[in-house]
This record gives structure tokens, sequence and C-alpha cells, in this order.
């Protein structure tokens, strides 16, 4: 199977292009380099030992679609473009508004005219809003606490009534918990540009010697210490979640979602202290007032996922901790 990844040089894309090329498919990776680099390519690459047809556009382009679809004979879309800073998404969310729609927009009506009838999308569990975990997939979406959730919620439902008009269109609705990590062999991993918006990428810049100090945002949620808990899932492990839902479409024409996650929190202190314990390093921190858009607590429930994509974890936190801060340390 030939699957374009929209969004693919980026920390999730790149994960899932070595484990789909590692199953056996070929990957056509189109990305703006916005939050990523063409570097990310090259070292998936040289994981894999595979040349990587890729090219460099805005999936809201729909020209430059065209073109890829034209050239490369795709079989099945992921979609992973979009902006997804929540603190950002709050200050700007028209910029997350009019990027994130009208990139699947496009995305959506050039699979039309390429005929392309399989999507996976990367969604979130933002969409379940501020309820009570664990999330369940059967689950109302909840009130979204930001804008970034609610362009991941009104993706869905776009997807989701697209695949209604159109019985041929199969979708399925990913929707990741908190990934962190990266590749073991400290190719490839998260990479943002400027200071990080995301936990892990910002406990090991610091734990490096990059960073001075650690800001965590909030020490008064209702939570043992006081930190939100979240879902952390190993990169490599939601990467694979991609490979059992490109496999579920392949044999069946669906519209469902599924939870990517462990099904287990952690707060954010205890992911600190973990990762110094683990990684034999001290992470130089402070607490300070909650962040917009954040929630105390978020989990999965992980039942749907084993039965229908027979899809579980495998790494522990501890393993997220050394995996993380051995990118750091070979990319500081």
């Amino acid at each position: 199977m030939v699957v374009l990844l929209a969004g693919g040089a980026g920390y999730i894309g790149s994960h899932t292009a070595v484990e789909l090329i590692n199953a056996g498919h070929e990957v056509v990776i189109v990305d703006d380099y916005s939050n990523s680099c063409p570097e990310s390519i090259k070292r998936v690459e040289e994981i894999t030992g595979k040349s990587i047809a890729s090219y460099e556009a805005d999936v809201k382009d729909k020209a430059a679609l065209r073109k890829i679809f034209a050239e490369n004979d795709i079989d099945c879309v992921i979609h992973f473009a979009g902006l997804k800073a929540v603190g950002e998404s709050t200050r700007l969310p028209a910029k997350y508004y009019r990027n994130n729609i009208d990139t699947t927009l496009s995305l959506i009506e050039c699979m039309k005219e390429a005929g392309v009838t399989k999507i996976v999308f990367s969604s979130s569990a933002t969409v379940y809003g501020d309820q009570k975990p664990p999330y369940v997939e059967t689950m109302p979406k909840g009130e979204c606490s930001n804008p970034y959730g609610w362009t991941k919620s009104m993706m869905e439902q776009i997807l989701t009534d697209c695949a209604k008009a159109d019985p041929e269109l199969t979708v399925v609705l990913l929707r990741y918990f908190n990934p962190i990590g990266a590749h073991s062999s400290g190719k490839i991993g998260e990479d943002p540009q400027g200071i990080p918006n995301n936990l892990m990428p910002y406990v090991s810049q610091v734990a490096a010697g990059v960073r001075e100090q650690l800001t965590i945002f909030g020490g008064d949620y209702p939570t043992p210490d006081g930190t939100c808990r979240r879902d952390y899932i190993h990169v490599v492990d939601l990467a694979l979640g991609h490979i059992k839902a490109v496999e579920k479409i392949l044999k069946d024409n669906i519209c469902d979602a599924y939870n990517l996650g462990t099904g287990k929190g952690y707060s954010v202190l205890e992911l600190v202290n973990t990762f110094s314990k683990v990684n034999n390093v001290d992470v130089n921190y402070k607490i300070v007032e909650r962040r917009p858009g954040d929630i105390d607590a978020c989990y999965a429930d992980t039942s749907y996922a084993l039965k229908e994509l027979n899809f579980k974890t495998t790494k522990t936190i501890e393993e997220m901790c050394k995996d993380a801060y051995n990118f750091i340390l070979k990319n500081k």
C-alpha cells in the first residue's frame, strides 16, 4: 500500500513513516516544514534503508496536492498536518481555525478528485472536553477548552459528514493522548522550533542544559500533587497504532474513532521525577499559574482500540523518558 503522510515530516509523522516502511508499505510525504525540517525525512531513510518521495508544500494548496496525487498511486492518506499548540491557539484562534480546517477541506476535496477513499485522521483527546476520565469513544464530544481542541472536533465532524455522504469513503479518527519519547536510535524525536509547547521536550532540554528551567503550569489542580495528570504514550507505540488503523481500513469500510493511549494517568511531577530517576539527572523547575485551556486530568479507556484494532501499548513511562533524553543528548 502507498500511504500519503500529510505533515509527515513532523514528530508523529516521521515515526509513523518508519513503522509503515517496516510493515512493508510505501510512504509519500508532503510537509511545509513550518514545524519540522527535511532532515527528519533523511533520518527516516537512514533508519529504514529506504528512499522516500517527499514534497515541500502547504497541504492547503490544492494545486500542489493535485500534483502529488497525479504523480503517485496513493491508496490511503494519514492526515497529520495542522497547528497544534494549545496555548498559542488561545492567543491566535483565527489562525488555528483557518489553517487546520482549510487543510482538511483541501485534502478531502483532492482525495475525492483522485478517487482515494481511505483516510486516517490525527485527532486528539481534547475533543472530549472537560469530562470525567477515563475517556471512552462512546462519550459525546465535549465542550473543548481551547481553539486547538475545537479544530480537532470540527475536523472530525467534517470527515464524519463526508463519510455519510460518500459510502465509499473510509475514515478512522485516532484520538491521541500525550505522545512523548523518541525512536531508540536517537535519530528522530520531538524537535520543536523555538521554545517547546509540550512538556517532554522542555524537560529534556532543561536536563541537557539547553534551557535553564522548566515551567510547570498550575500546582493547584485537584490531583494528588496539584499538577495536571495526563496519559503519556510512547510515540513508537502511537505510530504502531497507525499501522493498526491502516490494516483496519484495508478490510473494513468504516467511519469510527479510537483512543490511542495507555489508560494510565501520570502527573506532571510524576513524569519529571521519573525522568530524573531513570536518566540520573536533575531537572530544575518552577510551578507558576495555570495555563489557559488546560484541564486537570485526561486519560483513556483503551478497551475499544484493543477490541477493534488489536492495539495495545507495550512501552513504559521509564522507556519514554530514556528515549526522549537519548534523543536530546544526540541532537543538542
